[in-house]
Formats: C-alpha cells, structure tokens, sequence
C-alpha cells in the first residue's frame, strides 16, 4: 500500500489516509492523516465506514453541496 501512496504522491495528488492510531509510517507520506482506534480485525470495517462517513460529510458540508437531499436522491431510490 506504501507503494500506491508513493505513486500518487509523486504524480501530484494530495493523500488522505486513514490510518490506526501510532503508525508512524504512514505520517511521513500522506498530506493528511485520518487517525482510527486499533480494534480487532473483525471490526475494523465499522470504525472505519464512520470515520469516512464523517469526512463525506464534512467535505459536502465544505463545498456547499446540499447534504439533506443530494441530486438524484429520489431517482436512485425509486427506480426498481
């Protein structure tokens, strides 16, 4: 995975990464770093949906997207 961030990097992007807490490796390639609890293996996937369902939010909530009725809500959920 350090190899893919090292890719991106030096193609220009900025990183965000989503990291257990005292990784240190992780620290010194990605622009941000969004730090989750070590939990056992079984779990990691709920922590880190909340963690991302937080940046989502925060990042629409940034932009000025409408978060309560994103486009094409209705479409998306009626559609069978």
């Amino acid at each position: 995975m350090l190899s893919s961030i090292k890719e991106a990097k030096a193609r220009g992007a900025p990183v965000i990464a989503l990291a257990e807490e005292g990784d240190e490796a992780i620290k010194e390639l990605a622009d941000f770093v969004i730090a989750v609890p070590e939990v056992d293996t079984m779990f990691s996937p709920v922590v880190n949906t909340v963690a991302l369902q937080l940046l989502a939010y925060y990042t629409a909530r940034e932009r000025g997207c409408s978060i309560d009725t994103p486009r094409n809500l209705a479409k998306s959920v009626t559609v069978e």
